[in-house]
């Protein structure tokens, strides 16, 4: 089965989200409580040490203002993300933590970056490129939802606020357009009808073969009940009934 061609609803589209974002806050959670601050454990740009926060720093926070912020367009986008590209929905999260967070610990500034906002800048650039590139009618409109919700993000990309990461959000957006590209052999097209298609043969067409050239219905006995779902489509047909 095409990526896209059917969207169901699984257990998974809401659990999953759920999971990550409260592992977040337990790991938050856990700090307040003990006292710890794990803030070391983040990005640190440039340093073999700062590594370790490519894969850690999506779950550490600074305050609950931060964590706050993070955590509901985490819940909304990841949601979007394993219902409607469900197959890739894990690489999509796990690639886009190690190489947005790579490319902020190759960019970023001598400073420990942590929080979510790189996986988040991934998650949206994703969804609206990929969206774009697939012509689906719901995939545009999830795109359009996204740039609503939360087009503004895309001023964080920029230094025009102290104390924020606009590294890892712009390694986040190049990492999203990356994927997008990337995946974009797994997006199905919208679904064609069968005259639409390449090898589509009109002579053996089961469809018109009730009707003759000129458009007027062929009666045959082979298959009654067709012919009465088919017989009102018939030019000579409606030209009777609107005749009479």
């Amino acid at each position: 089965m095409k990526q896209h061609e059917h969207f169901k609803f699984s257990p998974g589209v809401i659990a999953y989200p759920v999971f990550f974002v409260l592992t977040i806050w337990l790991v938050f959670w856990f700090e307040v409580r003990f006292g710890y601050n794990l803030s070391k454990y983040g990005v640190y740009p440039q340093t073999l040490k700062g590594l370790r926060g490519v894969v850690l720093s999506p779950f550490l926070h600074g305050d609950i203002e931060h964590i706050y912020h993070n955590t509901i367009p985490l819940f909304v986008l990841s949601t979007a993300l394993f219902y409607f590209y469900r197959p890739i929905a894990w690489r999509v999260i796990l690639f886009g933590i190690l190489i947005s967070g790579f490319l902020t610990w190759c960019i970023g500034r001598p400073s420990y970056h942590i929080g979510a906002s790189g996986l988040i800048y991934v998650l949206v650039s994703f969804t609206f490129f990929k969206g774009v590139f697939a012509k689906h009618y719901r995939l545009i409109a999830l795109s359009l939802l996204v740039i609503f919700l939360y087009g503004s993000m895309i001023w964080y990309t920029f230094p025009i606020k102290e104390g924020i990461s606009w590294e890892g959000h712009l390694s986040g957006l190049i990492t999203g357009l990356v994927f997008a590209l990337f995946f974009r052999k797994e997006i199905a097209k919208p679904k064609k009808y069968a005259w639409e298609q390449e090898n589509y043969n009109e002579e053996n067409d089961p469809f018109l073969q009730h009707f003759d050239e000129n458009g007027n219905f062929i009666e045959t006995k082979e298959e009654p009940e067709i012919e009465e779902e088919l017989k009102p489509l018939s030019i000579r047909y409606i030209f009777k009934e609107n005749k009479d």
